[in-house]
């Protein structure tokens, strides 16, 4: 079992809640519209917290990248973004790929949620000509998607190995729903 607190900083964690009901993510509000540079932040991780973040993944999958030409590596870079697209908690990405090593790809990236308070928002990619791919390699979640920013949400429960896509003005959102970190390989290409 991996360790749920093993990204919370030195202070004591709070005590977990009992589980509660799904709720919807602030985001999910039609009225509600994302900020984009917001949304788009990424903080810094110390070396301290890489370590636990590296920890935690590894303990789930092995994220050794086998890149065409180069020799075996790992995490080119970490993002850490807090309340990702309006969601909750932290969201942290391990970005596997240096900017030009794949053709027509902006993302290649592992996406950890690390505990069930952890969620990311409903956002688009239609507005940056985007398609988007999760393949869930750890954990449990629920995976929600509508056709635009007023429409009704349809929910998904996803586990290792499903895979989900997103493209145009639809928009998606995930949410941590299990007791181990949900961890989701991101595949984001530009549209033809």
């Amino acid at each position: 079992m991996m360790d749920e607190e093993a990204l919370e900083s030195s202070p004591p964690p709070r005590p977990r809640q009992s589980r509660r009901p799904f709720r919807l993510f602030t985001s999910l509000d039609p009225a509600r519209t994302t900020d984009t540079a917001m949304a788009r932040t990424r903080r810094p991780l110390s070396d301290d917290e890489k370590q636990r973040l590296d920890d935690l993944v590894e303990a789930a999958i092995d994220p050794t990248v086998h890149h065409y030409g180069t020799p075996p590596r790992s995490a080119v870079r970490y993002d850490k973004r807090e309340e990702m697209y309006g969601g909750s908690g932290t969201t942290y990405l391990l970005q596997m790929f240096e900017d030009g090593d794949l053709v027509n790809n902006r993302i290649g990236a592992y996406m950890v949620l690390p505990t069930e308070d952890d969620s990311v928002g409903f956002h688009t990619h239609g507005d940056r000509n985007e398609q988007e791919v999760y393949v869930v390699v750890h954990g449990r979640g629920t995976y929600l998607e509508k056709d635009h920013a007023e429409a009704e949400p349809r929910r998904y429960p996803i586990e290792k190995g499903t895979i989900t896509t997103v493209r145009g003005p639809a928009q998606h959102a995930v949410r941590n729903t299990g007791d181990e970190p949900l961890v989701v390989f991101v595949i984001t290409t530009f549209e033809p």
